[in-house]
């Protein structure tokens, strides 16, 4: 029996998102119905939603949701009706990287969570008068009051943290905070630069922070971010509009160069200036996604120094450890997530669009 909801609906790439009605195909057996109270807003909504990836529209997107479970299918065991739930990406639970506690490197992630639009059997999540949406976006399809959800996308959270304030853990603030966590693993007293100070890369300081790296600096052009950054555990910061960010990060690093890097930006230019700057056996982590087929030039004897370049999709976390972990430390006031949000109610998305776009907010999070 399928249910009606209100979607945002992205009818071609590179409309604007328009509130519409649509149905909910009742819950397969690994499947639950959650009732949305807050998502958060990621550029990977915006990318898909220009047309920049090959997603089926008119669909819907979201991917940060955060809610409560109203129903569940025959077979799901890891939560039920009531539970609070952060919604984050799904993966098979059968291949090798998934068994090896590597989910986002599931070999059908791409298919299941960003481009496929269906369920893993073909079938749609998701219709309006009759004809099949795009959805089963991570597994949720979250820009809607109530969404279909993949078992491996739920999370099952404390009940007493507000989830407008822990929606954003499902990709962004996980992939920041996985980028220091499970890729760099800083050593006492090393250096972390984040280039970018977005939504990402202030999850980056703030992780940072809470390891034993002495030197953390963020890169960024917009000197109220910059500000921020320092506020989040950033000892050092670099204005790119003003500084020769190659030379400021020598400077900062006494000539050594920097043990761990995170790239945010998706710029090729900062890319290859991250891994100029890095130290012997230095390693950076590649977050931001350019156009699909950019390449970038490097200069390859500098890589044989130990120089790591790794490649990162959502913090290579294992969701069902990590994000309650982060929820605790959010609870705490130990990840001060509160500090990138701006809410806005879910009608307004294309209001916290604009204001994502223009730098206005870091983390916008609809709330229902």
């Amino acid at each position: 029996m399928s249910l009606t909801t209100r979607a945002a609906v992205v009818e071609s790439g590179g409309a604007s998102f328009t509130l519409s009605d649509v149905e909910l195909d009742a819950p397969g057996p690994y499947e639950a119905l959650v009732r949305m109270v807050a998502t958060g807003l990621c550029h990977t909504d915006l990318s898909v939603a220009s047309g920049g990836l090959p997603f089926p529209l008119p669909g819907v997107l979201g991917h940060e949701g955060a809610g409560v479970v109203e129903a569940v299918g025959s077979a799901v065991t890891g939560v039920a009706p009531g539970d609070h739930v952060v919604l984050s990406f799904t993966s098979c639970g059968a291949c090798r990287n998934c068994h090896g506690g590597h989910p986002a490197y599931c070999t059908t992630w791409l298919p299941l969570n960003l481009i496929g639009g269906r369920r893993a059997d073909g079938t749609a999540t998701l219709s309006r008068d009759g004809e099949p949406l795009g959805g089963h976006f991570f597994g949720q399809s979250s820009f809607a009051e109530r969404a279909l959800v993949d078992e491996r996308s739920l999370v099952r959270v404390d009940p007493d943290v507000p989830l407008e304030s822990i929606a954003p853990l499902g990709c962004g603030v996980q992939t920041g905070v996985g980028a220091v966590w499970n890729v760099l693993e800083p050593a006492t007293g090393s250096t972390i630069v984040v280039l970018g100070a977005g939504a990402v890369g202030l999850s980056a300081v703030m992780a940072a922070a809470l390891t034993p790296a002495t030197t953390i600096v963020a890169v960024d052009r917009l000197a109220e971010r910059l500000e921020l950054a320092r506020e989040v555990g950033a000892t050092h910061t670099v204005d790119a509009t003003r500084e020769d960010v190659p030379e400021a990060l020598r400077r900062i690093s006494d000539g050594a160069g920097a043990d761990g890097i995170v790239e945010t930006t998706g710029s090729v230019a900062v890319l290859r200036q991250g891994v100029d700057a890095l130290a012997a056996r230095g390693t950076l982590v590649v977050v931001g996604a350019p156009p699909f087929g950019t390449e970038v030039p490097l200069d390859v004897n500098g890589l044989l120094a130990g120089k790591r370049i790794v490649g990162l999709t959502l913090g290579d976390s294992e969701t069902q450890a990590f994000i309650p972990a982060l929820v605790r430390l959010v609870r705490e006031g130990r990840l001060p997530l509160h500090r990138l949000i701006s809410t806005y109610p879910f009608a307004e998305i294309d209001r916290a669009v604009q204001d994502m776009s223009t730098g206005k907010a870091i983390k916008p999070v609809l709330t229902f």
